[in-house]
C-alpha cells in the first residue's frame, strides 16, 4: 500500500483510523521540524514508532550513496542491529525496497527471503514483519521494518498497515528536506572554501606592472580556482625572473600543487642563474612530493631588462611564440616533458634576442577556445588576433586579446593566461 493510498483510504473512510494515529504522525511531524540532524531524530522517529504500533522490535533502513545496498540507520528493540548490510532485494527489507511496495509476513518462517542470521546470532524470535518503503516522489528511499506485534498471536493487522505506511511517508519526506539542507550547507561550505582558495591564488601573483617594465600577464580561471598560473620579479642587477605554468587537472588539487610549485620557483630564482638548473631543481622536488599522476607544464627564465635578452627552458609547455618585427612568429618548442613526471631530466636552455621583438607565453585554454562554429581558435587564430592589436601597448594589447576573444563568443573550457615579455627603456627599479 503506498502513502497515498493508506491516506485516501484513512480519509475516505474505506479504512478504521487507528487512535494512535494523530499522536504519531504528530511527535514524528515535530520530531523532523525541529532538528535537520537526521541520525537524531530517525532515532526519535523510531522510537515513537515501536510504540505506537505496539512491535517487539523496529528499525529503519535507508537507501545508502550509490544506491547498491540498504543500510540500517536505527532500531528500536532488543537486539541491535544498527549498520546492519542488505543487498538490494536481500530479505524481506530488501523485496520491499526493490519492488516499492508494502508488505504483512504473518509467518516469516514460510517466506523464501526471510533471513535467520539476525535471530540465530542473539537468540531473538522473528514470528511476522511488517515493512513499509520509504518513499518520496516515487523514488524508494529505504523501508521501516517492525517486528512481532505485542499480542498473543504477534500478528499486525491492516490498520497497523495503514498507520505504518503514514507513519513512513512523514518520515520519508523528512529525511529527504534533511538531506537537502545538509546539501545546501555542504555546497556553501565549500564555496566559501573555494572564494579563500582563490584569494589565496591572487595573492600569489605578482601586482600589475608599471608600462616601463618588460613583462606584462593575466589570468581568468575557468572555475573557482585555476591550475595555471605566472610570475614575474626582479631578481639581481638588472634581470627579472618570469614563468608561466599549466597544472594537469581541475580543481583543489591542481591549485595546491600550482600553489606550491610557483613558491620553488619563486624561492630558487633568488639564486640560480640558468633556467634549465631552476627547472632541475623544481623537477626534483616535485617529483619526490607529487601524487595522483599529476604534472606541471612549464616555462620559466630570465629577461635583461638591460639588453632585452631572454634565457628560458621549456618543460613540455605550449610553444612560445617569438614575434620580430618584419619577421614570421616562430614557436619555441619544448625541450623536455613535464615537470612531476621523472626526476632525473635534462633540461635545456634557449636564448632569445627581444630587440625590436615581443614574446609571448600561453596556456592551451586560449587556444583550445571554440567558437559557436565548434573551430578551435588555434596558433593561428591567436596571431591573427596579436596583429590586429599589434599597435596598441603591452596592457592594452592584452584586455584587447581577452575582449576579442570575448567578441567571437567563444567558449572557454580552461583557464586563460598569458605573458607578454618586451624590451623596454626606464624600466621600473621597484620590485613587482
Amino acid at each position: 500500500m503506498s502513502e497515498n493510498a493508506a491516506l485516501d483510504s484513512l480519509l475516505n473512510g474505506t479504512s478504521t483510523m487507528p487512535e494512535d494515529l494523530p499522536g504519531l504522525l504528530a511527535g514524528i511531524t515535530h520530531e523532523f521540524a525541529s532538528s535537520l540532524n537526521v541520525e537524531a531524530t530517525l532515532q526519535n522517529a523510531i522510537e515513537q514508532i515501536i510504540v505506537h504500533l505496539n512491535a517487539e522490535a523496529a528499525s529503519i533502513f535507508l537507501v545508502e550513496e550509490g544506491e547498491t545496498a540498504l543500510i540500517c540507520r536505527k532500531c528500536a528493540g532488543p537486539v541491535d542491529v544498527t549498520g546492519l548490510r542488505l543487498e538490494l532485494g536481500q530479505g524481506i527489507v530488501g523485496e520491499t525496497v526493490s519492488q516499492n511496495t508494502a508488505q504483512i509476513v504473518r509467518d516469516v518462517s514460510k517466506h523464501k527471503n526471510f533471513s535467520s542470521v539476525v535471530d540465530e546470532a542473539t537468540g531473538f524470535v522473528t514470528r511476522s514483519i511488517m515493512c513499509v518503503p520509504l518513499t518520496v516522489r516515487g523514488q524508494c528511499i529505504g523501508a521501516l521494518e517492525l517486528i512481532n506485534k505485542r499480542t498473543s498471536d504477534s500478528l499486525f493487522a491492516e490498520s497497523d498497515m495503514s498507520l505504518a505506511t503514514v507513519a513512513a511517508a512523514a518520515a520519508a519526506l523528512s529525511i529527504h528536506n534533511a538531506r537537502m539542507a545538509q546539501a545546501l550547507v555542504e555546497q556553501e561550505r565549500v564555496r566559501r572554501e573555494l572564494e579563500l582558495a582563490r584569494q589565496i591564488q591572487l595573492s600569489l601573483l605578482p601586482p600589475a606592472a608599471p608600462a616601463s617594465f618588460p613583462i606584462h600577464g593575466f589570468n581568468i580561471p575557468a572555475r573557482e580556482v585555476s591550475g595555471d598560473f605566472f610570475d614575474y620579479r626582479e631578481v639581481m642587477d638588472d634581470r627579472i625572473y618570469f614563468s608561466l605554468a599549466d597544472v594537469s587537472g581541475k580543481g583543489m588539487n591542481a591549485a595546491l600543487l600550482m600553489a606550491k610549485t610557483t613558491s620553488l620557483l619563486r624561492c630558487l630564482a633568488k639564486t640560480i642563474v640558468d633556467p634549465a638548473d631552476l627547472l632541475a631543481k623544481v623537477n626534483a622536488e616535485i617529483c619526490e612530493t607529487a601524487a595522483m599522476g599529476m604534472f606541471v607544464t612549464l616555462v620559466a627564465g630570465f629577461v635583461s631588462s638591460r639588453t632585452g635578452l631572454v634565457e628560458l627552458s621549456n618543460a613540455g609547455h605550449q610553444p612560445p611564440l617569438y614575434w620580430k618585427q618584419g619577421s614570421k612568429y616562430v614557436e619555441i618548442p619544448a625541450t623536455a616533458p613535464p615537470i612531476g613526471i621523472m626526476d632525473d631530466i635534462r633540461f635545456e636552455t634557449t636564448t632569445i634576442d627581444l630587440t625590436d621583438g615581443s614574446l609571448y607565453i600561453f596556456t592551451d585554454g586560449l587556444t583550445e577556445s571554440v567558437a559557436p562554429d565548434g573551430c578551435e581558435l588555434g596558433v593561428a587564430g591567436l596571431c591573427k588576433i596579436i596583429d590586429a592589436v599589434a599597435g596598441l601597448d603591452p596592457r592594452q594589447r592584452l584586455e584587447a586579446i581577452v575582449t576579442e576573444i570575448g567578441n567571437q563568443k567563444r567558449k572557454v573550457h580552461d583557464d586563460l593566461t598569458l605573458l607578454l615579455i618586451e624590451k623596454k627603456t626606464n624600466v621600473c627599479t621597484d620590485d613587482a
